[in-house]
C-alpha cells in the first residue's frame, strides 16, 4: 500500500471507528484526571497519612484506565494490519494483558535508549565537567596559584569540555531515541499481529522488519504524520485564542489523532503481512 492511500484510510478511520473513539476519549480524560488527583493526594499524604492510600487508590485507577486506552491503541494498529477500517467490538474486559504489553514496550523502548545515553554521559564526563564548573564559579582561586588567569577565564576554561560533553551527550541521545522510537512503532506492529511480547521485543527480528517495509518509507510516513499533526495543532491554537470555549474540542481531536496514527502505522506493517 502506497503512502496517499495509508494516509487517506487512516484519516477516515477514526470516523468509521465513533464508539471506540468516545471511549478512548473518556478513557484518555479519566486516567489523565485521576493520575494527576492520584500525585497531588499522594504528596499530600506527608501531612495526612490517609492521602497516602487514597492517592494510591486514585494511581491505580489510572493505571487500570490506562491499560484499556493502550489495549484500543493495539486494536487499532491490528484492525489496520488485517486491512480492516473498524475495529471489532469492544470488550471492557477483554484481553487486559494485551494493554500490560503495550505499557512494558513503551517503557522498554524508553528505559534502553536512556540507559545507553547515560552511559555516554559517563565516558564524555558530563558528571565531572559540572563540578568542575561549579567549582570554578563557588570557589575562590588564590590570585598566586591562579597566576595570570583570571575567574572569568577559569569559568571559560571549565565551560568548553562541559560543551563538549553535552553536545556529544545530547546529539547521540536525540539520535537513539529517534532510532528506538521506529523501533517501537514495529515493535507495537509485531504485538498487533502475534500478540506476543517476546517477539515484539525481539530487535533483529523487528530490524528485519523495518528493512523489509523500507527504512525510507517509514521515515517519510511519520514525517507526513508529524506534519498533519503540527498542522493541526497550529490551526486550532489560532482557533482557541480568538474562541477559548471551543478547547473543548481537544477532547476529541487529540483521541482522533492517536487513532489516526495508530492505524496508519498497521496500514504500513500490513505489507508485510
Amino acid at each position: 500500500m502506497d503512502i496517499t492511500e495509508i494516509i487517506k484510510r487512516a484519516v477516515v478511520f477514526p470516523s468509521k471507528n465513533l464508539e471506540i473513539l468516545s471511549i478512548y476519549a473518556i478513557m484518555s480524560v479519566l486516567a489523565g484526571a485521576f493520575a494527576v488527583e492520584g500525585v497531588v493526594t499522594f504528596i499530600s499524604g506527608i501531612i495526612n497519612i490517609a492521602n497516602f492510600v487514597i492517592g494510591a487508590t486514585y494511581i491505580a485507577i489510572a493505571i487500570i484506565i490506562g491499560i484499556i486506552t493502550q489495549r484500543i491503541s493495539v486494536q487499532c494498529v491490528k484492525s489496520g494490519i488485517e486491512l480492516q477500517d473498524k475495529i471489532p467490538d469492544f470488550k471492557w474486559w477483554g484481553n487486559w494483558g494485551l494493554g500490560l504489553k503495550k505499557i512494558v514496550i513503551t517503557i522498554f523502548y524508553f528505559i534502553v535508549p536512556a540507559l545507553i545515553v547515560i552511559f555516554i554521559a559517563l565516558i564524555t564526563n558530563v558528571y565531572g565537567n559540572l563540578i568542575n564548573i561549579a567549582q570554578a564559579i563557588t570557589v575562590q582561586i588564590s590570585p598566586i596559584l591562579m597566576g595570570s588567569i583570571t575567574a572569568e577565564d577559569a569559568i571559560t576554561q571549565a565551560s568548553f569540555p562541559l560543551f563538549v560533553s553535552l553536545a556529544i551527550t545530547l546529539a547521540a541521545g536525540l539520535l537513539l531515541f529517534l532510532v528506538f522510537s521506529f523501533f517501537q512503532v514495529i515493535a507495537e506492529a509485531r504485538l498487533a499481529h502475534t500478540d506476543s511480547l517476546i517477539k515484539s521485543l525481539n530487535f533483529i527480528s523487528a530490524a528485519k522488519d523495518l528493512k523489509m517495509i523500507g527504512v525510507g518509507k517509514v521515515i517519510l510516513l511519520s514525517i507526513i504524520i508529524l506534519v498533519i499533526v503540527a498542522v493541526i495543532e497550529l490551526i486550532l491554537t489560532f482557533i482557541f485564542d480568538h474562541l477559548v470555549v471551543l478547547s473543548i474540542l481537544n477532547l476529541v481531536i487529540t483521541p482522533y489523532i492517536a487513532l489516526f496514527s495508530q492505524s496508519a502505522m498497521g496500514f504500513l506493517y500490513s505489507d508485510i503481512v
